[in-house]
């Protein structure tokens, strides 16, 4: 038999694909049919001038992969197995070198809603308001939240890494015998957490996850249902919104003020509502994105509170390395007597974003349950990287590089703050000035926030309001700044900019 196969020898494509492309094609659109012999290989190798060996090959893939069977002494034949609605493919886009060939027509085809083959949670991922950031990043980005990369201690990480990679150890490629994380690194960041955040827990209570976007994730899907309460900053953090609305809870948001969270306002919600609220989201130590800290009084009334409801309180301290004024909070980990608070840290602003690494500090009796939801999420964390920063840490390379970002990044906040009174008088009001890489602006303007944004933008400028982490009213005319990535000079000509189009 004569089949029309068109190889080309000048293609990128290898003949061996081509030609298996070629049957593949005629068997979906019909043009060989089931039990249909087809040439053996000498054959077709002759016919088309080429290798035998290629069309062995060709044949061998089309064999493994269910399209051909072989009978001995009778020859090579299309599957008879094939199933009439794979040959009857609505269309089939097969490509060779760029070519496309349609199927016959479907006309049975289930048309179900993209909603009902989805889990609800798919479903709520599907259609709910989702996270909107710009695809183009600018010159000069206020928008994102990151480290200054140009003093990371990039040659001690790098010969930290050489040195464990060196090692070649057999183990270090195998799974961990456990999901939490390597135990030297729980055992570091436990002597950590105690020096630095007053947090006394065992190395047992932590779990080495993927960032704090993780934690968060693994915290919701634990202990939250669908239709159950959680309460959450207002403003607060998108990630965390986003992950208790995609888990289907009823998010109640608590507002903020000058001392952190309403916890009289928790309070009273909590006694209005027939339902339990399951937990409570806080960034204490630099509220997200105002900046604030949660005053003491406020911390042990939480605490109170959560031990007399059965509440967790989930304590997001992102960059409370960075303060700058005053002495610095304990964390609401290293008050809690009642096993009340689930602890989340992340080296995203310590050190850098691209590391992935983060770890949660749960109560005695919730580590079998997380480090189980670990496993079940992605097994665990890389084992180099956690390797690396336990040396990092125990070597005192991490107290050395806080120390030095913390004179560096307190000198880009007195810029800032400099530059914003000089350029804007009394039309900005800072928040957050004391803690962190970032500090909230509220500009009094004519403007909307999309029309500074974009003419920000188009000036090379990145920058974003808060309207998004608000559930209820956002403000106008508040703006989120940056400083931590940026240089000194970005930071002046990005402000001087920023003044010419809100005033």
């Amino acid at each position: 038999m004569n089949l029309l196969i068109n190889l080309d020898p000048l293609s990128s494509v290898p003949l061996q694909r081509q030609l298996y492309d070629s049957f593949r094609r005629m068997i979906l659109s019909g043009e060989l049919s089931r039990g249909q012999k087809i040439p053996s290989t000498r054959e077709l190798a002759n016919e088309l001038g080429i290798s035998r060996t290629t069309v062995t090959a060709s044949y061998e893939d089309l064999l493994s992969e269910g399209y051909l069977e072989a009978a001995t002494g009778s020859g090579t034949y299309v599957s008879r197995q094939m199933p009439d609605e794979l040959l009857r493919a609505a269309e089939v886009d097969l490509k060779l070198d760029g070519d496309s060939v349609a199927a016959p027509k479907q006309t049975d085809k289930a048309e179900i809603p993209l909603s009902e083959r989805l889990s609800w949670y798919g479903a709520s991922l599907e259609e709910r308001e989702w996270l909107k950031f710009s695809d183009v990043e600018s010159p000069v980005e206020f928008s994102f939240g990151r480290p200054d990369f140009a003093e990371f201690p990039m040659r001690v990480w790098m010969q930290l890494h050489s040195l464990h990679a060196r090692k070649r150890s057999l183990s270090s490629l195998d799974y961990p015998s456990r999901s939490q994380g390597y135990l030297p690194l729980r055992e570091a960041l436990s002597a950590y957490l105690s020096r630095s955040r007053a947090v006394h827990c065992s190395a047992e209570q932590i779990i080495v996850v993927n960032g704090s976007q993780q934690a968060i994730d693994l915290v919701t899907r634990v202990l939250i249902d669908r239709d159950e309460l959680a309460a959450i900053e207002e403003p607060g953090y998108l990630g965390a919104q986003r992950a208790l609305i995609a888990q289907g809870a009823n998010v109640l948001s608590i507002p903020v003020d000058y001392q952190g969270l309403r916890v009289d306002v928790l309070k009273r919600r909590s006694a209005e509502t027939a339902e339990r609220i399951k937990l409570v989201y806080v960034t204490p130590s630099h509220q997200f994105p105002t900046g604030v800290v949660l005053s003491l009084p406020r911390r042990l009334e939480l605490l109170s509170w959560a031990a007399k409801t059965g509440t967790f309180i989930i304590e997001d301290d992102y960059d409370s390395e960075y303060r700058y004024k005053g002495r610095p909070v304990p964390a609401l980990a290293g008050l809690d007597k009642s096993n009340s608070v689930i602890y989340i840290g992340t080296f995203s602003k310590v050190l850098m974003p691209a590391l992935r690494i983060g770890y949660l500090v749960v109560p005695p009796q919730l580590v079998r349950v997380f480090s189980r939801a670990k496993w079940l999420a992605d097994r665990h964390s890389p084992l180099l990287d956690q390797q690396v920063l336990t040396d990092f840490i125990r070597q005192g390379h991490l107290d050395r590089h806080v120390r030095k970002m913390r004179a560096l990044y307190e000198r880009k906040r007195k810029l800032v703050l400099k530059t914003i009174g000089e350029l804007f008088g009394a039309h900005a009001q800072v928040l957050g000035d004391n803690a962190g890489i970032n500090v909230l602006v509220r500009f009094t303007t004519q403007l909307t926030d999309s029309e500074i944004e974009e003419q920000c933008r188009a000036r090379g400028i990145g920058l974003s309001s808060t309207r998004q982490e608000y559930l209820v009213t956002p403000q106008q005319g508040e703006f989120l700044l940056n400083y931590g990535g940026l240089s000194e000079e970005q930071i002046t000509y990005a402000l001087s900019v920023l003044a010419e189009i809100v005033l």
